[in-house]
């Protein structure tokens, strides 16, 4: 918008040359609008341009040359002058000197053989100091070197009015210069004689006055140089025919547009010949009323050439019944010529800006930037985009000045330029200007993007009417670039094409409608580190060298990020899907022992110390053909009269061609007399009828397949022998003259006699048969044949057969018979028999052997060949015979798959054009004459696997429900998977042009067909494709699906409700993440609400009330300990030693004694401190499992059996646990228990509970303080005590804690120790129970409860007491329990208070 109201208000200043760019959107460009059409009224864009440039010079030596250049400005510009690339020093230089209106003057050019200082390019500058500098086109100097000829002419004879060519050849830069002599004088101009441009001089209609000595002279200052003299004969005219002859033949030419070009095409013979030309098989016309002109010898001349002139001349002589013709190619190249010239550009510090050039010519030109006369180096803030378009990034000031785009291409160089002009900001206008953006904080920082949040200005906070400019630079860098945000209000931007491992330094700039407001603070923030691996190995080429070599070329990395230690070289043949490498420590590489013929891709991939960098792109080369390697394929023979045999074949296999087959050569002979052989060469078809052969003979054929490269190896051998006479096949044949059936139980045998017509062909029989009908089957046989047998029939089933003999017109009559096969009880034998008939002939009474030992070859993922041996041949297995084999395959996929068959008169066959990774059954049986044998055993093969060559159909990409950064990613298999799915690959992006290799990948194994992809960023499109890979390789990628994120995260999810958790059953707990810390003694209520501070010291005071409880119990217990006596220790041992499942309550209470437990830091396993050596029997030693996967987690499916499971586990405990606490001292259950490789940091408060009651229900798991490492916390219940799940195969042993802990385990805080989880239900005193921290790979696991049985209540603990001789007094214990009950009464006041 600011630019177009710049171009009218500069358009009404008439101010030639403007033109400017539309301005860039966003903030920057509304924030510079005003400053945009205030200063444009002052800075205009400055012509400055070139009025005329050098052009290319021939010059000889000692001549003075003029490069002219003139240069336009309103400020004379200072001219100066280049050559080859450095500045010329004209000041102290006494031959070349620079004229007034900036021209170069060379005075006695100097050229010699070692010196050649004056020859080369040269350029023009012009430079204004306040505004800038501009170069010209380039400009060649060409010295004509010293005289001297190539070719000297020769004698010669001609004919009367016939032409003749005198050769004088010189170099290029010479032919200008040469001029020819005759008898020493100077040739008058005449139209029959012609200079070419080589220098050859062509006579025509010579006369007798053409006669003389004739030499050519150059003239290249001073003394001419002469070549020899030849002389030129002139004799009378031909009376006899002259064989036609080109003297002059045309070459092909190189010419720029405009330019003429001269074709020569002389001729001699006798008759005069007749010449005429055409362009690219077109007649030319050539009347001289064109651009294309006849000169007289037939010379075609080309006047103003144009680009559509080029193309292949051809110059046709006739003389008589001869006809000579020969051809040339005029090639035309053009200069570059500018399609697109860069515009003028107004501009702000810190925009993008691009500079636009497009150019063509011919060859491609190549495209340089020139900044001030100096060449624009491509780096981070130059680059060249679009092939020929320059982009500045980050503008500063001193950006401004002239650039040039300067295309070149081997006939030419032109330039083109355009004036950038930076703009300073204008003042903002009256008004309140926003403040500071708050809290810009980098919340996505990754390799080469980081996105960029802010809060808006405290000057307003809603900012709905804000845009914001985001600059940033490279630490240390003071050219800033500007990102503007897209749409007002919005406070995130990503930026992207970052560098890896740099820092970077941000700041934001809000602006309203009256300006810019104060900057953010510098906010410096460093990508992520990328390996430095080396790019692509550029200018790549593979060529052929011979049928089985091809050398590949590249050159070293423009990014090598350090030394290239070596390449590697990947090949692949085309169609296949296995690399093969070699190392490589140059720059090249031949690699042998290739197939023939065959495209291969070439790839180059460098290393350095960090690993593999970018590959090139794929080269395809194939490599040079050879003659086949093999003989053609299934040669197959049909006798089609008495004097033709049709002959059909396949051709070689693929991989033994070894070229373009041009045709196939057929060698055949009598097989009476096999030295007399015939050749015939036909082309590409693959079937051949020789004819002309003789009356019931027999024949045999081979055949060889032809490359341009010779003949390859032939098949074997083929026999055949023509019929005796010829017969009519114009008709159908007749029904046969009789059909006769033997049925057996499985079987049966069908006669019959041929048409009683013998006049018509018969090729064969077909056999129909059925129960009730004959239409089920049908099988045709050999017209030699005369009888069959039908096999795997029912028994006592009635069929109707019937028989017709048919030829290539078609099937004649049918002939109908029906048989009932015989029952199973019937066990005669089948008797020979005769049909009394004519043309009957004896059945043969041994059938044909099937062949045997039939295998398949698994070749690639489309061939299998089929190999057997046929035990009817000779041990050598040569057939000698005219049998033939019948190859059928099928696979079972779908089921009702129909067989495929093919013939073969050899012992193998190869079966292309099966599906990849496919089961195939194969058998095969023989035919000679009438008789054919049964099928062969089958043999199986599955092709190889194949990339999938379609991909993952039915992509549907979803979000997950109450997380909108998570989305689910749904597809279905390739249809043509060609092979096992191994895996899928996902890619994802918010650009859907993005090169491939800078989309995100996620992989997904091959076995399942959904993936979630988390943490995705809000109220953004992004594009899925996905791609399936199997054992070969990649298949191709799905077509991108485009998927928006919601705009904001669900109503429902609450802060709150993240960290809360509710105490109902089956609750999952949540994952707080490792930083969650909660209060100290506090816990949230089920609604979220956290306690209030005087809650939290109520609690600290009742958890220090309960130590010191605890600490006065324990010491009063110590006091009653210690009055044991030694029979009541006696007592008590006998008493462990009788505990046993029938005697469970039987035991002292002062026994009572929970597990002292220690972790053993060399083994990682708790152990108890005692151990007995006679263990209690019941209490087994069971290892906790020591990894992840012998512990059966705890899912979601889980939680609706959870109570059943914990009731059965508290079924062991009403037995198990009575007996373990009156056998404590008898056994100490060993338990293993793995640990996290870094142990908990929070030590063990031993605090025993004293409360009488069964356990509380436990809070939330929400609500325990995690630690540092992972754990697995236990699972709450409303009513009893937490359960442990672990594997049945390992019960896990409880052990009780009693309400009073004896004095014989004293707690030692040296040791180490599990974290405590503190839990706490409203109402009740909390319970301490140890866990151990068990590792899971980094990651939290489903919970596992732990079993803790609580202690047993007071009734059953005094019925203990009573039931052992104990030496404590019943009252004295009375008291002291009631004395706790007491003290826990007041304990829960306080708390209910």
């Amino acid at each position: 918008m600011a630019a177009r109201r710049a171009r009218r208000l500069l358009g009404s200043l008439c101010i030639a040359l403007l033109f400017a760019q539309p301005a860039p959107t966003g903030a920057a460009a509304r924030s510079g609008s005003r400053s945009l059409l205030t200063e444009s009224l002052v800075r205009t864009f400055t012509p400055f341009y070139f009025l005329v440039e050098p052009l290319d010079v021939l010059s000889v030596r000692g001549a003075s040359v003029i490069m002219n250049c003139s240069a336009q400005c309103e400020t004379p510009p200072r001219i100066e002058w280049k050559k080859d690339g450095s500045f010329l020093n004209l000041v102290s230089d006494d031959r070349r000197q620079l004229l007034p209106d900036g021209s170069l003057l060379i005075n006695s050019v100097v050229h010699s053989k070692h010196n050649k200082p004056d020859e080369g390019y040269y350029q023009c500058v012009a430079t204004v100091d306040s505004l800038g500098t501009i170069v010209s086109r380039t400009a060649k100097l060409t010295v004509a070197g010293l005289p001297r000829f190539t070719s000297q002419p020769e004698p010669t004879s001609v004919y009367r009015g016939g032409s003749a060519v005198l050769g004088c050849e010189v170099t290029a830069e010479l032919a200008p210069l040469l001029r020819w002599e005759r008898d020493r004088q100077a040739l008058a101009p005449d139209r029959r004689v012609l200079q070419l441009p080589g220098g050859a001089l062509l006579l025509t209609n010579a006369s007798d006055a053409d006669a003389g000595l004739y030499r050519c002279a150059l003239d290249s200052g001073g003394t001419p140089k002469y070549s020899d003299e030849a002389e030129l004969k002139v004799l009378p005219d031909a009376e006899e025919p002259q064989r036609l002859a080109l003297l002059k033949p045309p070459s092909s030419l190189s010419r720029l547009p405009g330019q003429r070009a001269v074709f020569p095409c002389v001729a001699a013979g006798f008759p005069p010949p007749l010449i005429r030309w055409t362009r690219n098989e077109e007649e030319l016309p050539t009347d001289g009323s064109g651009r294309f002109q006849l000169l007289p010898g037939g010379v075609l001349e080309i006047r103003d050439v144009a680009e559509a002139d080029a193309g292949t001349f051809t110059c046709i002589a006739e003389s008589g019944n001869d006809t000579l013709e020969a051809q040339a190619e005029l090639a035309v190249q053009v200069p570059p010529t500018f399609l697109k010239r860069p515009a003028n550009i107004y501009a702000h510090e810190s925009m993008d800006i691009v500079f636009e050039c497009e150019v063509t010519g011919k060859p491609t030109p190549t495209v340089k930037w020139v900044k001030n006369g100096d060449v624009v180096i491509p780096s981070d803030y130059f680059k060249i985009v679009k092939e020929h378009n320059l982009q500045v990034l980050g503008l500063v000031k001193s950006d401004e000045g002239f650039y040039q785009c300067i295309a070149e291409n081997d006939v030419g160089n032109a330039q083109a330029g355009a004036q950038l002009i930076i703009l300073d900001l204008a003042p903002a206008t009256a008004g309140p200007l926003p403040s500071a953006p708050r809290d810009v904080v980098a919340t996505l920082v990754s390799t080469r993007f980081i996105r960029l949040t802010w809060r808006p200005p405290a000057s307003d906070p809603q900012g709905d009417n804000l845009t914001y400019s985001i600059f940033y630079t490279k630490e240390g860098i003071n050219r800033e670039r500007v990102e503007n945000t897209s749409r007002p209000g919005e406070t995130q931007v990503m930026i992207q094409n970052l560098m890896p491992e740099t820092v970077y330094v941000f700041r934001v700039v809000a602006q309203n409608r009256h300006g810019p407001g104060e900057s953010s603070a510098p906010l410096k923030v460093a990508t992520q580190p990328e390996v430095q691996l080396p790019g692509p190995a550029p200018n790549i080429r593979a060529f052929s060298g011979s049928p089985t070599t091809v050398t590949v070329t590249w050159e070293t990395p423009l990014s090598g990020n350090g030394d290239i230690q070596n390449y590697k070289l990947y090949y692949m043949e085309k169609g296949q899907h296995t690399e093969q490498d070699v190392d490589v420590a140059g720059l090249a590489h031949t690699v042998t022992g290739l197939k023939k013929f065959t495209e291969y891709s070439f790839r180059v991939v460098a290393y350095n110390k960090h690993g593999p960098g970018v590959s090139t792109h794929d080269v395809v080369v194939r490599t040079l053909s050879d003659v086949p390697s093999a003989p053609p394929q299934n040669l197959t023979l049909e006798v089609r009269n008495s004097k033709s045999i049709l002959l059909q074949w396949q051709p070689p296999p693929a991989g033994t061609q070894s070229g373009q087959i041009t045709g196939y050569k057929i060698r055949y002979r009598k097989v009476s007399r096999k030295s007399d052989v015939t050749e015939s060469v036909g082309g590409t078809q693959l079937s051949q009828l020789i004819e002309g052969l003789e009356r019931g003979t027999e024949y045999s054929f081979r055949v060889a397949a032809m490359t341009i490269n010779g003949t390859g190896p032939a098949t074997d051998w083929v026999s055949a022998e023509t019929f005796e006479s010829d017969l009519d096949e114009t008709r159908v044949p007749e029904v046969p003259s009789s059909l006769h059936v033997r049925p057996l139980v499985t079987s049966i045998v069908v006669s019959w006699t041929p048409p009683e017509n013998q006049d018509v062909v018969v090729r064969g029989y077909a056999i129909g048969y059925g129960i009730g009908s004959p239409h089920a089957q049908t099988i045709k046989v050999d017209y030699k044949q005369r009888y069959y047998t039908i096999e795997n029939l029912d028994p006592s089933s009635h069929y109707v057969i019937t028989l017709k003999a048919f030829n290539n017109v078609g099937e004649g009559i049918p002939l109908y018979e029906s048989a009932v096969t015989r029952p199973h009880s019937d066990t005669s034998e089948v008797d020979l028999f005769v049909i009394n008939a004519p043309y009957t002939p004896v059945p043969d009474p041994s059938p044909m052997m099937p062949p045997v030992g039939v295998q398949a070859s698994i070749l690639s993922h489309d061939t299998i060949r089929i190999t057997w041996a046929d035990n009817s041949l000779p041990k050598n297995q040569k057939i000698t015979d005219a049998r033939f084999y019948t190859v059928r395959w099928k696979t079972n996929i779908p089921a009702n798959t129909k067989y495929k068959t093919a013939n073969a008169t050899t012992l193998s066959y190869l079966v292309t054009g099966l599906k990849p990774n496919t089961l195939y059954e194969f058998s095969v049986m023989v035919t000679k004459g009438r008789r054919s044998s049964t099928w062969s055993m089958t043999a199986h093969g599955t092709t190889f696997e194949l990339v999938p060559t379609s991909p993952p159909k039915d992509v549907t990409v979803v979000s997950k429900e109450g997380k909108p950064r998570t989305i689910i990613v749904n597809w279905q298999p390739p249809s043509e998977a060609n092979g096992k799915i191994t895996g899928y690959i996902i890619y994802y992006s918010t650009d859907v042009n993005a090169e491939i290799h800078d989309w995100v990948i996620e992989p997904v194994v091959g076995n399942r067909l959904t993936h979630q992809i988390q943490e995705l960023t809000l109220d953004t499109p992004y594009f899925f494709k996905i791609q399936a890979r199997n054992s070969k390789g990649m298949g191709p990628m799905s077509e991108a699906v485009q998927f928006r994120t919601p705009k904001a995260e669900s109503s429902d999810k609450m802060p709150n409700d993240q960290a809360s958790g509710s105490a109902g059953k089956g609750s999952r707990p949540m994952d707080l993440g490792p930083d969650y810390k909660p209060p100290l003694g506090g816990s949230n209520s089920p609604h979220g609400s956290p306690t209030s501070p005087l809650d939290s010291n109520m609690l600290l005071v009742i958890i220090v009330s309960v130590g010191v409880i605890t600490i006065i119990i324990v010491v009063i217990v110590a006091v009653f300990c210690t009055r044991r006596t030694t029979s009541h220790q006696k007592k008590k041992r006998a008493a462990c030693k009788s505990v046993n499942g029938s005697h469970k309550y039987k035991g002292n209470s002062k026994d009572v004694k929970p597990p002292d437990l220690w972790i053993h830091h060399e083994r990682l396993e708790l152990k108890p401190i005692d151990k007995s050596p006679d263990p209690n029997p019941i209490m087994t030693d069971t290892p906790i499992p020591r990894n992840s996967q012998d512990i059966t987690p705890v899912d979601n499916s889980m939680d609706s059996n959870i109570h059943q499971r914990r009731n059965s586990y508290r079924g062991h405990e009403s037995e198990d646990s009575m007996s373990t606490l009156a056998g404590r001292r008898g056994m100490r259950p060993k338990m293993m228990m793995p640990f996290d490789s870094q142990p908990p940091q929070q030590s063990v408060r031993n605090t025993p509970s004293t409360d009488t009651m069964p356990a509380a229900s436990a809070v939330p798991s929400a609500e325990l303080p995690e630690p540092e490492g992972p754990f697995l916390p236990a699972e709450e219940e409303p009513q009893g005590p937490p359960t442990a799940h672990v594997r049945p195969s390992h019960p896990l042993k409880s052990f009780a804690v009693p309400a009073v802990p004896p004095a014989g385990g004293p707690f030692d805080p040296a040791l180490p120790s599990t974290p405590l989880l503190t839990q706490q239900a409203p109402g009740h005193p909390m319970h301490a129970v140890k866990t151990a921290s068990i590792g899971t790979l980094g990651r939290t696991r489903p919970p596992m409860p732990v079993v803790v049985p609580s202690a047993p209540e007071v009734q059953e603990t005094t019925r203990m007491l009573e039931d052992s001789e104990s030496s404590y007094e019943p009252d004295e214990l009375t008291k002291e329990m009631a004395h706790l009950e007491g003290l826990m009464k007041d304990l829960n006041a306080i708390t209910t208070a």
